[in-house]
């Protein structure tokens, strides 16, 4: 299970007792959950008015963050087109694995300095998701075009006889160059059709070259002919073609655009090596502080939401609960058995239930504060 609900309660006599409570109620009776404390350090509390208003913003931020997070992990897996298995072992906090970091949780406090008001640093975080998303977009579209440019030339050389570039297929030697008159064709011939081909291609148009025609390439299909002709039975010779089912490519033979494309596909494909190595190194190190500012929000949103609530002087205790999947129903309702003397009018209000005058589209309400954090950040499963 990689969901945690992070919720608070007051404090009893002491944080330690509404720990206790809880680890009796879930965990020493029935396994519903593994609990772990969320130590939250002392904050700057501010006014009423600023976290009312605050509490807004962190949850406009917390989304916000959270998508950052998630495209970031979205775009190592892409990256990492031909090992998704190690997406995982990139994708970590601090140098740990995920669960590892939330549970060990320990506010930064170089990042995020105590000493500045609340609002301050929302906006730290705020500026800093910001340009990690601003910073990938720009990295991202560099390496896309890249790796969009060197599938096109791949895509070329790849596929049908019909389609593909047939620059790697021919040699010099298969075609007749520098001749005013004479011009040499490349025909596809269905492998059905070889025999009709043989039989047929000097009669498809006056001028052609008496056994001409030579097979230099096949695939599952269909097989590449040479023929020999004037220059001036062409348009008859395609014509013809056409209507007995052979397809003349058009291709002129060039060296230099040959091996221009060859040097092309040689640049494009050492460019996405030599990019691919830094890139996966900015996608871990911004993964690491995008994902260590979304679990900063939610310890922010803890802390104001569990002032808001249970007033001042400060005194409640955070708590991580990673659910036991089969029992997250019983889970919630041990909890509101915990907790529902905080909040006479919640009964469990559900985000599905649709009460006139309650905005609750996004979050479902408890009478204990409670987020939810959802570690699992792709959209397939490694």
């Amino acid at each position: 299970m990689t969901e945690f609900w992070l919720i608070s309660a007051p404090g009893e006599k002491t944080c330690q007792q509404t720990w206790d409570k809880l680890m009796q109620a879930t965990t020493r009776t029935n396994n519903l959950s593994n609990n772990n404390k969320f130590n939250i350090p002392d904050l700057k509390v501010g006014t009423l008015d600023v976290l009312v208003g605050l509490s807004d913003e962190l949850a406009k931020l917390d989304t916000f963050v959270e998508t950052v997070v998630k495209k970031v992990a979205q775009y190592m897996a892409d990256v990492l087109e031909d090992s998704r298995d190690k997406v995982q072992e990139n994708l970590l906090a601090n140098g740990v694995d995920l669960v590892t970091y939330i549970t060990r949780f320990q506010w930064d406090m170089a990042k995020y300095p105590i000493k500045q008001s609340l609002k301050n640093i929302s906006e730290i975080i705020s500026k800093q998701a910001t340009q990690i998303d601003n910073d990938l977009k720009a990295r991202a579209s560099a390496y896309n075009n890249l790796k969009g440019n060197l599938q096109n030339l791949e895509r070329k050389n790849a596929g049908s006889l019909l389609t593909r570039s047939l620059a790697d297929i021919v040699k010099k030697e298969d075609f007749v160059l520098d001749s005013e008159y004479l011009v040499t064709m490349l025909v596809v011939v269905p492998k059905t059709g070889y025999a009709d081909w043989q039989k047929t291609y000097e009669t498809l148009a006056e001028m052609v070259v008496p056994r001409s025609t030579k097979l230099l390439f096949e695939d599952h299909d269909s097989g590449l002919f040479s023929v020999t002709l004037f220059r001036k039975a062409i348009d008859d010779f395609k014509h013809k073609a056409r209507e007995n089912k052979f397809t003349v490519r058009d291709f002129q033979y060039n060296e230099e655009e040959m091996k221009a494309d060859k040097e092309e596909m040689t640049r494009l494909s050492t460019d996405k090596k030599k990019q691919f190595g830094p890139l996966v190194r900015w996608l871990k190190v911004n993964f690491s502080e995008a994902f260590i500012a979304w679990i900063h929000i939610k310890a922010l949103r803890v802390f104001v939401e569990s002032v808001l609530r249970y007033g001042l002087p400060v005194n409640f205790q955070a708590m991580l609960l990673q659910p036991n999947k089969k029992n997250m129903k019983k889970l919630r309702e041990v909890l509101y058995e915990l907790y529902k003397h905080l909040d006479s009018s919640a009964a469990i209000i559900d985000a599905s239930m649709d009460i006139p005058g309650l905005n609750l589209s996004q979050q479902e309400y408890y009478p204990y504060v409670y987020y939810k954090i959802d570690c699992n950040l792709l959209d397939f499963k490694v």
